[in-house]
């Protein structure tokens, strides 16, 4: 089974998270790349609105033909109890050519549940197994064993 691991990361924080995923499964990985500036303390607060307001946001193109994987995993950083604009933007305008999907996700403190739900309608399909961490646990590496579980589901 061909695996990619995709995500967007503002902070590094979910980018630690998919490269986590990606080495247990031996899976390709390509980062989401917004064309918007979102850094510092001014980007954490345009980001969050645009999140509130479930925008969209133009991407640099992906390198990856989402046509070769099985499974594409996909990683958002939740801003204001929301998928990151990045994120949303990736899932819409790919979410014909994903075969079969799981995600993941790097928070704060809640938003998951309500994130993989949007996830799943945009993409009309069933992820194979979420996974949500709290900053806290990537941030002081306290989040390898729930990786552990989160990969061997997906093995299966």
């Amino acid at each position: 089974m061909k695996i990619l691991v995709t995500y967007y990361s503002r902070t590094g924080t979910t980018k630690k998270a998919g490269e986590a995923i990606a080495e247990k499964l031996g899976a390709e990985i390509e980062e989401i790349k917004d064309t918007v500036d979102r850094s510092g303390a001014g980007g954490y607060v345009i980001s969050g609105r645009d999140a509130l307001q479930k925008r969209l946001t133009k991407l640099e193109p992906s390198e990856k033909n989402l046509d070769d994987f099985d499974l594409v995993i996909i990683g958002t950083p939740i801003w204001g109890w929301n998928m990151s604009v990045p994120a949303r933007t990736y899932v819409t305008e790919n979410k014909d050519k994903l075969k079969n999907v799981a995600f993941f996700c790097t928070m704060g403190g809640s938003g998951d549940k309500k994130a993989f739900l949007e996830m799943e309608k945009i993409i009309g399909k069933n992820p194979k197994a979420v996974l949500a961490l709290k900053t806290v646990e990537v941030v002081k590496n306290n989040f390898l064993e729930k990786v552990e579980k989160f990969t061997e589901v997906l093995k299966k």
